[in-house]
């Protein structure tokens, strides 16, 4: 409890202002650069003018705005999915979806790695939950296996695989096509979270079915926060009008939340629109993965857990120490030392008691289309001097 993160005084941009003084901004997931983007606080005053801040009421009692519908029908039409549904807190989109559909008695097969809105979302369904190793599909193979056979003579049970598109805690990217095959040879419905791959993976930013060239309506669910690539707020479902339609009057945070500020709906279509007309942030975004990569991969003491593609960079201790407290510990001195001698504002992957995952503890940065080339080689320079002090 005696932790302190450090507090921003501007902006989470590219640089921010950390204890007065301008910094390089590894720890925001703002991976388009949308952060202070004008055409967003264009959208943002001009919703504020015309709808004031909030809605006051939720969705099903006259707290459904025009503005609200817009964003469902501009995020369905940028996946190519026949509706979706807009919640007014990204975590609650997944704690309310899951239960929604998987009650008391039906499985769930989820990935080990899964965050913690995932986690809450398992336990509130009341669903039996079996998981398989991280991003492992001979694990989920077997698992699939187990399953089937113990329930063959199970009739009208409910049976889900949950994984994430882009893992917040390793930045591994799930192998889609190989989960799809499993999916249709054993007969599971699957929930994808695109939480940090919306907007990040595929050639024009769809997330991970484009990614992998999967026609979108293989999925049964797909979910998303929309707080990292869009820089806004909210989280969205996006799937078959009867899927949608079901969250509608059976899903809590829907139901009974407040609707989604206004001024953030508008903000997430215009930041789709951005996205859209400008793929070549897309390809900043995947040069500066690329050129943090190699200055990391030069830290003799750090291996990167994280795929090459993915904008959320794990570095990962070569040698644990052997115990969780230590480790965590030794990250914490090279983060603090990172940020107080050079500059650059880097996070451990410290989790709360109340997350269950039990992947190792890393430092993770997290790339923007709005670092520069110079911010990158800064980063990198600077972990790996630190690291040879400390380590």
């Amino acid at each position: 409890m005696q932790y302190e993160p450090p507090v921003l005084e501007s902006a989470a941009g590219p640089h921010t202002i950390v204890n007065g003084k301008e910094v390089v901004n590894f720890a925001s997931a703002n991976y388009l650069g949308f952060i202070g983007h004008q055409k967003l606080l264009d959208s943002c005053s001009s919703a504020l003018e015309k709808y004031g801040v909030g809605s006051c009421g939720p969705r099903g009692f006259y707290g459904t705005i025009d503005v609200h519908l817009d964003c469902e029908a501009r995020i369905a039409k940028f996946l190519g999915t026949p509706d979706s549904i807009l919640y007014s807190y990204g975590l609650s989109t997944m704690f309310s979806a899951i239960p929604a559909f998987s009650k008391k008695g039906d499985i769930i097969v989820a990935d080990e790695g899964v965050h913690w809105g995932i986690q809450n979302g398992l336990y509130l369904s009341r669903s039996t939950v079996v998981y398989f190793k991280h991003n492992d599909m001979d694990s989920l193979k077997e698992t699939l296996e187990k399953i089937t056979s113990k329930y063959k003579h199970t009739k009208n049970l409910r049976r889900y695989i949950v994984v994430e598109a882009l893992y917040q805690n390793s930045g591994q990217i799930a192998p889609l096509d190989d989960i799809i095959k499993l999916k249709e040879k054993y007969r599971f419905r699957i929930l994808l979270d695109e939480s940090n791959s919306f907007g990040v993976l595929g050639s024009s930013g769809r997330g991970l079915t484009e990614h992998y060239g999967v026609p979108v309506e293989k999925l049964d669910l797909i979910t998303a926060a929309m707080g990292h690539a869009l820089a806004t707020e909210g989280g969205f479902c996006t799937g078959s009008a009867r899927v949608i339609d079901h969250q509608r009057l059976s899903s809590s945070g829907y139901v009974f939340s407040a609707s989604l500020p206004p001024y953030l709906a508008s903000a997430a279509i215009t930041a789709i629109d951005v996205l859209d007309e400008n793929p070549n942030l897309l390809t900043k975004l995947k040069n500066n993965i690329a050129v943090l990569w190699k200055g990391l991969s030069e830290i003799p003491s750090f291996t990167i857990a994280s795929h090459p593609e993915s904008p959320i960079v794990y570095l990962r201790l070569k040698k644990s120490t052997g115990s969780l407290n230590n480790d965590l510990h030794l990250l914490e001195n090279i983060a603090e030392r990172v940020l107080k001698e050079d500059s650059v504002f880097v996070v451990t992957s410290r989790r709360s008691t109340l997350d269950k995952c039990r992947l190792p503890l890393g430092i993770r940065l997290f790339v923007s289309a709005g670092h520069s080339e110079s911010d990158l080689h800064k980063a990198s320079e600077s972990l790996k001097r630190v690291a040879a002090l400390i380590l």
